[in-house]
């Protein structure tokens, strides 16, 4: 009897099957940081709308969103604020519409003005915006990671440590505690991190 053949894979084609393996894996890690790279350009363009979208509305109406004393009566179903030059006041809340807080209608006062998309009556109106992490956008004049209470910041949420640093780079200095741009772990601490840590989840804020 003749010894039995076993057919395997050659040399060649165990070479040509790792090439494909690796350019899909290449594919998919390019295709990664393509996305990740979209993300950090969108969530930079959402915190310069937003801090524009600001400036108009004052511009415009000589007050600050959801803190405007005048927007009940411009607007049907609008609720003023207390016109005391803040948004009143922890930005790590959503959709804060409750006696004396001023989130909820920042949100809506910009949507009925025009200056920012979304529904302008519904439940959805006062609705604190996603951002491009998946995170939310809140807004608020409470103390965050060395700023003092009373200049408004524009917050999102869920950024992890790579991107933030990313964003921190590109609008001011990528240090997390210095400048225009600050982050911090945990929403209402001080802050204590001198660096980015690449995986952990922060807030990223902006001074407006």
């Amino acid at each position: 009897m003749r010894p039995t053949r076993y057919s395997g894979f050659t040399l060649v084609e165990i070479s040509i099957i790792v090439v494909i393996v690796g350019l899909l894996l290449g594919g998919i890690l390019k295709g990664q940081e393509l996305i990740n790279r979209a993300k950090i350009k969108n969530a930079i363009n959402e915190f310069n709308g937003i801090s524009s979208a600001i400036l108009s509305y004052r511009e415009r109406y000589g007050a600050l969103p959801g803190d405007d004393p005048g927007a009940a009566a411009r607007w049907a179903g609008a609720i003023s604020g207390d016109g005391n030059g803040q948004v009143h006041h922890y930005w790590w809340y959503q959709n804060r519409t409750t006696e004396g807080w001023e989130q909820g209608h920042f949100w809506h006062h910009l949507r009925l003005a025009g200056l920012l998309s979304g529904a302008t009556d519904g439940q959805t109106a006062t609705a604190s915006p996603s951002n491009a992490f998946g995170g939310f956008t809140g807004v608020g004049y409470y103390k965050a990671y060395g700023w003092p209470s009373g200049p408004l910041k524009i917050c999102m949420s869920g950024v992890r440590g790579s991107n933030a640093q990313a964003v921190d780079e590109e609008l001011d200095d990528g240090k997390p505690l210095s400048g225009n741009v600050r982050s911090g772990t945990h929403p209402y601490n001080t802050g204590s991190e001198l660096s980015y840590s690449q995986d952990t989840v922060y807030w990223i804020c902006q001074q407006v």
